[in-house]
């Protein structure tokens, strides 16, 4: 059995600083300069409305907004699973976001990019469960997806964000 090595914690603790390491939401780190400077366009329906909100969830509510978010959202239903009598059991739901970043005062585009994945939801049951699993299936992709966008922006963030 091994036990824990605090020479090797030191030594890798002490490579990391060496190669530039910092992190991401440390005492000056690069994501720092997004919290509560991106402000993501308004929402025009139910995608948007979740999108926006899980942004704001974790980059903070915008107050001094240095840079704005433009995006397109894109899904598609797909039905997987189908029975012998022709009954579809299983939809995916696949999304795709394209964004860009432009900078507030000079309107230059300072980073862009595009985010896809997808969720499933079972149409086996009632109409209002089915109904149900639909909206949260999409609700669940805004949400992967915005997760995406903002390991996106924090990973470029040091090249861009001020």
């Amino acid at each position: 059995m091994s036990s824990f090595n605090r020479r090797i914690f030191i030594l890798a603790l002490a490579t990391l600083t060496g190669c530039g390491f910092q992190p991401a939401y440390g005492p000056d780190g690069p994501a720092t300069a997004l919290q509560g400077r991106i402000r993501a366009a308004d929402p025009i329906d139910r995608n948007g409305f979740q999108l926006v909100k899980r942004l704001e969830d974790r980059l903070g509510q915008p107050t001094d907004a240095a840079y704005d978010l433009d995006y397109t959202i894109t899904t598609n239903a797909v039905s997987v699973a189908v029975t012998t009598e022709q009954e579809i059991t299983r939809f995916n739901v696949e999304g795709r976001v394209s964004f860009t970043v432009k900078d507030a005062a000079t309107e230059k585009k300072v980073t862009s990019g595009s985010v896809d994945s997808f969720t499933s939801y079972s149409a086996t049951g009632t109409v209002v469960s089915t109904l149900s699993a639909e909206k949260d299936a999409y609700a669940r992709l805004m949400t992967i997806l915005a997760d995406q966008i903002v390991t996106r922006l924090v990973a470029t963030s040091a090249g861009w964000a001020k």
